[in-house]
């Protein structure tokens, strides 16, 4: 009897902990290169903790079929700088949201040369494989005020991730203020929209600036946390 009982001990040890299911398995990836001061990536880190406590978004949270999601939040720069702020996080009331919230607030805000949106999609991706959870959704999101100009194509990377079942959201903060003596890109919507995002329902939010950031980032995790999967790909 002890053998049977040392046996069943071993076998349920080894077994991997079931995941555990959610509406939507969210990365939250964030821009963090020298093209925004210190400044605005103050206002772009408040936008997400105000967000994130939103009664709206914590209602669209829980309208969901399993009431819950996870949230992982990444900040990234060049090809091979890319950060998790904030790992793996189960999401489903008011006080796990301002926990969630609390501890990004916290947070010492980085800043790190060259912009790669492709680097920020294959991070991004990676993070999904065993991470715990099972989502009916696999969503990355994007927010940045720039084009990728380090590490391969951003639609290159794009590609890959939709072919693995995942979706990317975009989220360009527009503004008129020249970066590193460059005139501002007037144009960054679009390059989102045909660079950036793609699989099911797919979609960009514009902040037209750095102080519209908090209301588009607001507008867009209700948007992407409410949905329904369905069949539509874009690319």
């Amino acid at each position: 009897m002890r053998r049977i009982l040392a046996l069943l001990a071993l076998l349920f040890a080894a077994s991997p902990a079931a995941a555990i299911p959610v509406d939507i398995e969210l990365v939250l990836a964030v821009d963090v290169s020298r093209s925004i001061d210190q400044d605005e990536a103050q206002l772009q880190r408040e936008g997400y903790v105000r967000a994130l406590t939103d009664e709206r978004v914590i209602q669209a949270i829980r309208s969901g079929l399993h009431g819950r999601i996870a949230v992982c939040y990444v900040e990234w720069a060049a090809a091979h700088l890319q950060f998790t702020t904030i790992g793996w996080t189960l999401i489903k009331d008011r006080a796990s949201a301002e926990a969630f919230a609390g501890k990004l607030a916290e947070m010492p805000i980085q800043s790190h040369s060259r912009t790669s949106v492709s680097g920020a999609i294959d991070y991004s991706a990676r993070l999904f494989v065993n991470n715990g959870y099972e989502g009916e959704r696999l969503v990355i999101d994007i927010s940045g005020d720039g084009r990728n100009n380090d590490g391969r194509p951003a639609h290159l990377a794009r590609n890959e991730a939709v072919a693995k079942g995942i979706t990317i959201n975009g989220l360009p903060i527009l503004n008129d203020r020249p970066t590193f003596g460059f005139p501002p890109d007037a144009n960054l919507d679009v390059y989102y929209e045909t660079d950036v995002i793609g699989g099911p329902g797919a979609f960009v939010v514009v902040a037209r600036g750095f102080d519209a950031f908090a209301e588009a980032i607001m507008s867009k995790l209700i948007r992407e946390i409410a949905r329904r999967p369905d069949d539509a790909v874009r690319y």
